[in-house]
């Protein structure tokens, strides 16, 4: 897969898709960590996704400039994509725990309530067009609520799919929580069957 400037026409770099046993491990690596995940408090969570804003904020102007390279956007488009990117980071981070607290519900029981669990391995195919906010609003109301995510971007961003996998392991998130996965969108029918996802 190729990484071209849409501006020059010049190739950035290229990329091997990944093979059917790495995508395996993958998966099976964020089964692990989301076992893990799962189980941690939302104060341990929330800080993790704190951090994650932070990192987003201050290197926001190489995360715009990947993105004007990879897909065209503007610099000062990407810089303010990536402050939204911070911003729905903290905003889950603050209220994921009130969103998810069980809720008490009147039925003929003598106690009857919604109780909020987390599913697994959540796919999430992206597409190229906001290459970063796309990925952050789903990444951070998902992994707050207990779960892994494989990310399965547009082939002409990987670039930035594998910063935004760089950038929650920075932050302290569990080893393959969150997984990039380089593959052709003819592959996505494979991952959704695959009895791991949810």
């Amino acid at each position: 897969m190729d990484s071209i400037n849409p501006a020059t026409g010049q190739k950035i770099r290229s990329y091997a898709e990944y093979p059917p046993h790495k995508i395996e491990e993958m998966i099976q690596h964020a089964q692990k960590a989301f076992q893990t995940w799962r189980r941690m408090p939302f104060n341990e969570r929330a800080r993790v996704m704190k951090k994650t804003a932070e990192i987003l904020r201050n290197n926001k102007d190489s995360y715009a400039r990947l993105m004007a390279d990879e897909m065209g956007k503007p610099l000062a488009q990407g810089q303010g994509e990536i402050e939204k990117c911070a911003w729905v980071c903290d905003f889950y981070a603050d209220q994921a725990e009130v969103y998810l607290t069980p809720e008490a519900i009147k039925t003929d029981a003598s106690k009857s309530f919604v109780y909020f669990e987390p599913l697994g391995i959540i796919l999430a195919v992206m597409p190229w067009n906001f290459p970063f906010w796309q990925v952050f609003r789903c990444a951070a109301p998902t992994l707050m609520a207990g779960n892994a995510i494989i990310l399965k971007h547009a082939s002409n961003v990987c670039g930035c799919a594998l910063a935004i996998e760089e950038i929650f392991a920075q932050a302290g998130f569990p080893d393959g929580l969150l997984g990039t996965l380089l593959l052709s969108n003819q592959k996505v029918g494979d991952l959704i069957e695959h009895p791991l996802v949810k």
